[in-house]
């Protein structure tokens, strides 16, 4: 397994696809259906911001983040109405803006992580968080931060494995029966010296 920073163009639909099977059940009421979801998504990716673990040409997982010069997934409502029209659009997009995230000076923001279903259980999580937290620390960051969701615990306790501390709470309501969770906890880990 080598890691990698972004992915190649040819490899964005697959990439779109990743990241959909992992958070379809997040995004799927608002993005959905899929057809469309995946080519929205496909079109607002931003490979620079992917740090990717690779075995020969096969993309095994992808590491998102954010900086203040831009995200994995990023996109606006000119992004959207194409795909699904003026008002489709323009709901969509007031209800993605409530899961925005805001950095903090110093900060490199996780923007997803997904790993291929049959590359699960093989380390690729880890040597991905262990990438951004090295990505970040050459950065001149002092910290790492990500949302978790409280429907994935397997994802959590990875990210404390991982050295990650939860630090804040964030209350889905009245939200959360669009976006399939209750709470997510911020976490954060320390870099550097």
């Amino acid at each position: 397994m080598q890691i990698i920073r972004g992915f190649d163009e040819a490899q964005r639909d697959h990439v779109a696809c990743l990241f959909w099977g992992a958070f379809s059940g997040k995004l799927g009421r608002v993005l959905g259906p899929e057809d469309k979801a995946l080519r929205f998504i496909s079109s607002v990716l931003q490979p620079r911001f992917a740090i990717c673990a690779v075995e020969e040409e096969r993309l095994l997982g992808i590491a998102g983040f954010k900086t203040v010069e831009g995200g994995l997934v990023g996109g606006a409502l000119s992004d959207l109405t194409p795909i699904y029209g003026g008002f489709g659009g323009l709901w969509r997009g007031l209800l993605l803006d409530q899961l925005e995230r805001n950095l903090a000076d110093g900060q490199l923001l996780m923007d997803g992580i997904f790993v291929d279903e049959a590359a699960r259980g093989k380390g690729v999580g880890t040597a991905l968080l262990d990438a951004i937290v090295a990505y970040a620390d050459a950065a001149g960051c002092h910290e790492v931060r990500l949302d978790v969701i409280d429907t994935n615990p397997r994802a959590r306790a990875l990210y404390e494995r991982q050295g990650f501390e939860p630090c804040g709470e964030v209350d889905a309501w009245p939200l959360h029966r669009v976006f399939g969770f209750r709470k997510a906890t911020t976490m954060v880990r320390r870099v550097g010296g």
